[in-house]
Parts: C-alpha cells; sequence; structure tokens
C-alpha cells in the first residue's frame, strides 16, 4: 500500500484517497473482479488507474464516446502517464502508430470503444500481450435496464472468455439493483464482487418548478447569475434545444444548441469550446453527456423530463464533479409526461420493458411532485437513506399540503361527463367554460360541470390534473391519445368514499436565501478573495489555450481554491496542495505561484 500512496501522491498529487477508493483498489491489486457503482465526483477513474500503473502488463479501458476517451488520456497524459486512445476519428497511420507502441508496451493504459474492441482481429493480436486489466467504464450501457443501453456493448460479455487470466472491473455512477445484477452477470458471470457506495451528492442542490407558458422566464431566473459559469440545459426535441439557446443568447448569455441532428465538425467545435471555456451553455438533448466529464459545470437544468429517475440522475450529476457547491433545476409539466408515456408506448420494446420504464417514470413523477426533502426522495430510489438536505427547495420553502376534494371532484366529473375520451386541454377549457368550436361541437358547453372551475387559471388546473395523475387518480391512456381515465382511487374521490389532499401550487416563488454548507469546499466563503481568484483563473486559461487542453486539466477550480485557502510562497507548499503532482508542480507550481505573490 505504501507505493501506492506514493504513486497517488507523487502522480496524482493527492495525500489520502476518497471514500471507497481504497477498498476498491486493494480488491484491484489482489486480481479480483467487480462492478463498483460509485457517484459522480468520486473519484471512480483514479479506482482503475492508479493499480493499472500497478500492474506488470497493460490496463484497456472500454469507454463509450470520443470525447470521454480523449479527456480521460488528456488528463494522464498531463501527469506524464503513458496513456493513449483508438477511435475511428483518427488517421489509420495514427492508429497504426499507437497499436505498435501499445505492442511494444510503450503504453501502459490503452482506452478504446467497444465496438473496435470486440473485432475478432484485434481479440488475437491482443491475447499475446497478456493484458492484465479489462475496465468497463459507464458500465449500465451493457445492461437493457441502463438508461444508456447500447447493444453494442453487450459484446463484451465475451471478454472473460477470451481473457479467462486478465481483471474484468466494471464502473458506473448509475444502477439500480435490477442493472447492478444484469451488468454482473454479463461480465463475470456473477462472479464480481459489487461495492455500491451510494449515489448522494451533498454538493447539489435540489430544485423543481412548475413549468409554466413562459418557460424562457424560469429558466432566466435560474440562470440570470451564472453568466459566468458552465451549464447545461437539457431539452426534450432538437427543436427545443435550438429554441432555448438563442433566447439565452439574446438575453447575453454564451450558449450553444447541441443536438444528433447538427453536424459532426460543428458538434465537436460546439463541445470544445464548453470544455476549455468558463462561461459556456449547451443547451442540449440527452445526445450530449456521457461523454463529458467537464469538472467545473455548475450547473445543470432540465426544461423536459427526463426519462427516468436514472437518467436525472445522471444528467444532473455532470454538475460539480469537481465537489464545488453546484445547483439543479426540473421545470416540467403535463405535456411532459404524456410526451414521455407516448414514447414508452409507442417503442418497439417488448411489453416487459414498457412495464418497468412506466415504473422508472412513475418513480420520477413521484420525485417531482414529493413534498419532502428532495434529496430523501431521489436517494430513498436507490434504497439509501439521508438526514433532510436543508437546502433544496422543498427544505428551504416547504410546501404546504391542502384538502382539495372538491376540486379533484371537479375534474373528475367533467372527466366523467365528456366520456374518458380527451386529454387535459380539452378537460381544462370545460372546467374552465371556454365556449371554443371543439367543446360546442361535442356539446360540453351544455353538460353540468361546464365553467366550474373558472374562478381559477388554466395553468393551475394542468398542473392540479398533474399532480392527480402522479398520485394515481388519474392515468393517461396513449391509446386513446392521451386521454385521461380514472383510477379505483379517482372513482371513491368522485363518489365522496376519499378525500384528496394536494400540494399547494405557487408559480415561480423565489427560493428563501438559505444555504447548507455542504461537505466541500464552499466557493461562497471565498468571495473576498475574487481578484485572485478571478487571476487564478485568468492564468489558467492563458495556459490551457497554450496547451490546447480544457482549462480544468491544467488545475480544477478546487485545487484553485485550495491555493486562495492556503496561498503558498514557496514550490514545496504549492506541492502540499490536493491535486498538485509532481508534473504538474513541474509545469505550472512557479507560475501560479508569481500570480499568488502578486496580490500579496
Amino acid at each position: 500500500m505504501s507505493e501506492l500512496i506514493k504513486t497517488l501522491r507523487d502522480i496524482f498529487g493527492y495525500t489520502s484517497f476518497r471514500p471507497g477508493q481504497e477498498e476498491v483498489i486493494n480488491h484491484l491489486m489482489q486480481k479480483k473482479k467487480l462492478l463498483a457503482v460509485m457517484p459522480t465526483g468520486a473519484g471512480k477513474s483514479l479506482c482503475y488507474q492508479l493499480p493499472a500503473l500497478h500492474f506488470e502488463n497493460q490496463t484497456i479501458v472500454v469507454s463509450p464516446l470520443v470525447a470521454l476517451m480523449d479527456d480521460q488520456v488528456t488528463c494522464l497524459k498531463e501527469l506524464d502517464v503513458k496513456a493513449e486512445r483508438v477511435h475511428s476519428g483518427m488517421t489509420e497511420s495514427t492508429r497504426n502508430q499507437i497499436w505498435e507502441e501499445f505492442k511494444n508496451k510503450e503504453i501502459k493504459i490503452l482506452y478504446i470503444s467497444p465496438e473496435s474492441l470486440m473485432r475478432d482481429e484485434l481479440l488475437n493480436a491482443l491475447k499475446p500481450l497478456n493484458i492484465s486489466m479489462f475496465v468497463v467504464d459507464e458500465a449500465h450501457c451493457i445492461s437493457k435496464w441502463g438508461s444508456d443501453f447500447r447493444r453494442e456493448y453487450e459484446l463484451l460479455k465475451e471478454l472473460q472468455n477470451h481473457f479467462p487470466e486478465a481483471i474484468i472491473s466494471a464502473f458506473t455512477a448509475t444502477a439500480d439493483e435490477e442493472t447492478r445484477a444484469d451488468i454482473n452477470n454479463k461480465l463475470t458471470n456473477g462472479e464480481g464482487k459489487i461495492f455500491l457506495y451510494g449515489f448522494n451528492r451533498p454538493n447539489l442542490s435540489l430544485s423543481v418548478e412548475q413549468k409554466t407558458k413562459n418557460w424562457k422566464i424560469q429558466l432566466f431566473e435560474f440562470l440570470m447569475n451564472r453568466k459566468n459559469q458552465s451549464g447545461i440545459v437539457y431539452c426534450l426535441s432538437q427543436k427545443l434545444t435550438e429554441q432555448c439557446a438563442e433566447f439565452l443568447r439574446s438575453e447575453g448569455f454564451n450558449a450553444y444548441p447541441f443536438h444528433a441532428g447538427l453536424d459532426t465538425q460543428l458538434k465537436i467545435d460546439i463541445q470544445n469550446k464548453f470544455m476549455t471555456e468558463d462561461n459556456v451553455v449547451v443547451c442540449a438533448t440527452i445526445a450530449f453527456g456521457m461523454g463529458i466529464d467537464k469538472a467545473d459545470v455548475r450547473y445543470v437544468a432540465h426544461i423536459s423530463l427526463p426519462s427516468s429517475v436514472e437518467a436525472f440522475y445522471q444528467e444532473i450529476g455532470r454538475a460539480g464533479r469537481d465537489g464545488l457547491e453546484s445547483d439543479t433545476l426540473l421545470i416540467f409539466g403535463l405535456q411532459d409526461l404524456f410526451q414521455r408515456k407516448r414514447f414508452i408506448d409507442m417503442s418497439d420494446a417488448d411489453n416487459s420493458f414498457k412495464i418497468k420504464e412506466h415504473k422508472r417514470l412513475d418513480a420520477l413523477i413521484a420525485y417531482c411532485d414529493s413534498a419532502s426533502c428532495r434529496r430523501q426522495t431521489l436517494l430513498s430510489y436507490f434504497k439509501e437513506a439521508c438526514e433532510p438536505c436543508g437546502k433544496c427547495d422543498n427544505c428551504l420553502n416547504p410546501p404546504q399540503m391542502i384538502e382539495g376534494t372538491e376540486y379533484a371532484q371537479m375534474v373528475l366529473s367533467a372527466i366523467y361527463r365528456t366520456g374518458q375520451y380527451f386529454g387535459s386541454v380539452h378537460i381544462v377549457d370545460v372546467l374552465r367554460g371556454i365556449s371554443n368550436d371543439k367543446v360546442k361541437a361535442k356539446g360540453h358547453d351544455k353538460i353540468k360541470t361546464f365553467g366550474v372551475g373558472q374562478t381559477s387559471s388554466a395553468d393551475f388546473w394542468k398542473i392540479f390534473i398533474r399532480q392527480m395523475v402522479s398520485a394515481n387518480y388519474l392515468y393517461i391512456n396513449i391509446q386513446r391519445y392521451g386521454a385521461l381515465q380514472i383510477t379505483v382511487n379517482g372513482e371513491k374521490v368522485l363518489k365522496g368514499e376519499k378525500e384528496y389532499f394536494y400540494r399547494k401550487i405557487e408559480f415561480n416563488q423565489p427560493i428563501k436565501e438559505k444555504r447548507i454548507k455542504a461537505e466541500t469546499i464552499d466557493a461562497d466563503t471565498l468571495d473576498d478573495e475574487k481578484e485572485l481568484f478571478s487571476a487564478l483563473k485568468s492564468k489558467r486559461m492563458e495556459l490551457a489555450r497554450e496547451r490546447r487542453v480544457p482549462a480544468y486539466i491544467i488545475f480544477p477550480d478546487a485545487t484553485l481554491h485550495q491555493m486562495l485557502l492556503h496561498k503558498p510562497q514557496t514550490i514545496e507548499e504549492m506541492g502540499n496542495l490536493n491535486g498538485v503532482g509532481s508534473q504538474k508542480l513541474e509545469n505550472y507550481g512557479e507560475v501560479f505561484l508569481k500570480v499568488i505573490k502578486e496580490f500579496d
């Protein structure tokens, strides 16, 4: 272990392990298989990179996206680690050169896609090299229950047959019990030890808002003080990413859309901007995500409903990977729910998969409409308990539950009297007494319920109905084009056999100014050092541009904060900071010392 600690200090710049790292590393050093589920920001890459440097032979890391490979290899090269990657974006001559270096054992860690690795030609070429370890990163991709399932990952289950002496290890940040079992069975025949280190990200704040017609204003209010920070806004469609980016640019943000329909080079350019600059916001579909490992993303917003709790957790996990305070916001409405259910029902998947996906979506809706601590609700899905976080919207502004049986009966009556054939838009029109052509053509302006809810706004009724759907008093029938139908619980309320309570509906209520310090470095405590922090970031950006690498690869924000807090005066003191290994100390130590001394 002393040799491992020395490598940890000299190469990676840390004097101790984060929770969970040491146990996983020790298991790998014993040449045993495993699956490690660790939250984003927990340092899972180090868990296999550190042992890889101590194994006699080489390590191959299977990674799903080119961007992720490039990022990891760039980081390792900055630490003077012999690492490379092979992917389709390289010239044939470059790939051949890398393979020659790998065969000659000049490369210690090689990153590769599953499609490239599992070709018979390559597998046969690798066998004489006696590979020490295969690492499957983003391992949930191998499971049909994983939110980013990729069929080509299934080929990896043959690795243990081709390389029986090699260590097979798998890592992911998101996997429920069913997904974990599926991954472990496929990659290790169930022989791998499962390390589960929890899902809590205490540095992330969680908020949910009811979507209104003015969702752009809701988003702007969330982002208005974040123009100098990097962030991601997730959208359901390509069109929405374009609209969102255009709106944010009009408000002075450095915003770009990102989706599968963009030109390949444009996507590369946007991604490079995001990775290398400090103030870029990307409005993206899920096409932007898994390959992004930017440490200083300060916020993630959703203006559309994700597909599941797992997907939501993964997406908000892009924020705050450096351990500093970061914020998340989910804005959603009934139409989002309808679209998601429609996607599931219209898919070609088998019925068992559809049922499971509906349950996963229902769990996310329950999170959105929960009146208790967001963090508790989120973690409970993964069977993890925690104390109230004190900094989510529900903790800061505890929602009021209101007896709403009469309102519920209005809704249920309108649905019943219109035959349970219509969606929420029509039902809301009936409740509010809107005599449009459709209402009149169906004769629904003549029913007893017409206009009983005219004193409340359309937005109120949409949210009220969505809460009833979430609480299983109403059901959205996709086969009937989103018609609202009454459940058994709803029938009891309609008959007066059961009361109904709903979460008080408020629009754009400001969150009280109250923050509980996270179990990490709190950037808010560094306000007095803004000028020095700005100077350090400027120097970092200058160096990053010279070296053509993302700024955080020079030093992450967390290390810059260490410089602020300790203000090292000598090269030895600089070397004692977390994140400053021997190679970075040699490359950048004197440069940053000079900046600090200028502010003394």
